[in-house]
């Protein structure tokens, strides 16, 4: 019998990666319900890091937002998720324990179902409250190997971070390749070897387009037992987000998985409205480089989150050292 591989739409981190801002409250809900009759999907991702404090730059509340923003898929039974950061919970500095069990209290209430925590460290110890705290407010525990590539970073390595991960609570296990670096062979190698100790677990693979390796990560994955598959969408998808869902849904499917139909008329509906959204005012805080993939960036291995921000502000910066230039008569202008 075929294997059924579940998708997961990365809303939030599609804008991320994009370029840093997201929608208002108003226009995520617009978005919800064709999101929802598409069909395709067991879980989003609604909320989490950097999404809710650009919230609070529109004057927004966002703990109501993500009510009003999760509602549609609670309705329809699709599990939401977000992203979590260890000791800063969804901030970039350290937040004292007693607000980081409060805000997964919170965020479960709210209407989010899965923490995904992970450390940039890679070490555990910042990440066992996560878990507890998040099973302990009602969510499911996600932990998310942060993928890189060194000779130290060995297919073992990662089994036995996984390994520590479930004995400090985490339910579900995550591969998460935020730059796109981690091999399609050895995304596969460790899957299996996850797979092997952890029969029963739910293991994710989430890996960005930038170097071009997240094709062939994703089959490599799903091949050697990976349950859910992250995807991104046009207008959205590939550079420094994430594969397109059309080529990774028509590539499982010709594998022989078995994946849910997509509503291509709500599929458009969908792509419409991003759009409108980007055009509204987000495209101004999107750097046309962010649509590209750049196998140079193998060896440097910039998290495509990190990406769309730093090409957001270097975008600003180039404008304002160039106009300075033109000011001291300096005739050349830097480009990047």
């Amino acid at each position: 019998m075929s294997k059924e591989i579940k998708l997961a739409l990365m809303y939030r981190d599609m804008w991320q990666s994009s370029g840093k801002y997201m929608p208002r409250v108003d226009q995520l809900v617009q978005v919800a319900q064709p999101i929802v009759d598409m069909g395709c999907f067991d879980r989003v991702e609604t909320n989490g890091g950097g999404f809710e404090q650009i919230n609070l730059l529109f004057g927004e509340n966002p703990n109501t937002s993500v009510r009003q923003w999760t509602a549609a898929f609670r309705k329809a039974g699709i599990q939401t998720q977000m992203l979590e950061r260890g000791l800063n919970g969804l901030r970039m500095n350290p937040v004292p324990k007693d607000v980081r069990r409060l805000m997964f209290k919170l965020k479960k209430i709210q209407g989010t179902d899965i923490s995904r925590s992970f450390d940039g460290l890679n070490d555990p110890r910042n990440l066992a409250y996560s878990f507890q705290y998040a099973k302990e407010g009602g969510m499911v525990a996600q932990g998310a190997l942060s993928i890189t590539v060194s000779p130290l970073h060995t297919v073992d390595y990662w089994v036995s971070l996984a390994d520590q991960f479930v004995t400090l609570g985490a339910e579900e296990i995550c591969l998460k390749d935020m730059a796109g670096i981690g091999r399609p062979a050895t995304i596969g190698k460790i899957v299996k070897g996850i797979r092997a100790r952890h029969p029963k677990i739910i293991i994710q693979y989430h890996g960005h387009s930038t170097p071009g390796f997240s094709v062939a990560s994703a089959l490599e994955a799903a091949y050697h037992g990976a349950d859910i598959i992250d995807v991104g969408m046009e207008p959205l998808s590939w550079g420094t987000g994430h594969a397109d869902l059309l080529t990774i849904h028509a590539m499982l499917k010709d594998a022989g998985f078995l994946v849910k139909d997509i509503n291509m008329k709500a599929y458009m509906e969908v792509r419409r409205l991003t759009q409108t959204f980007v055009d509204d005012f987000l495209g101004y805080f999107i750097s046309p480089k962010n649509r590209e993939m750049n196998s140079l960036l193998i060896g440097s291995g910039l998290p495509g989150g990190m990406m769309g921000s730093l090409m957001a502000d270097l975008e600003s910066n180039l404008k304002s050292l160039n106009s300075w230039r033109q000011k001291k008569r300096k005739v050349s202008h830097v480009t990047r």
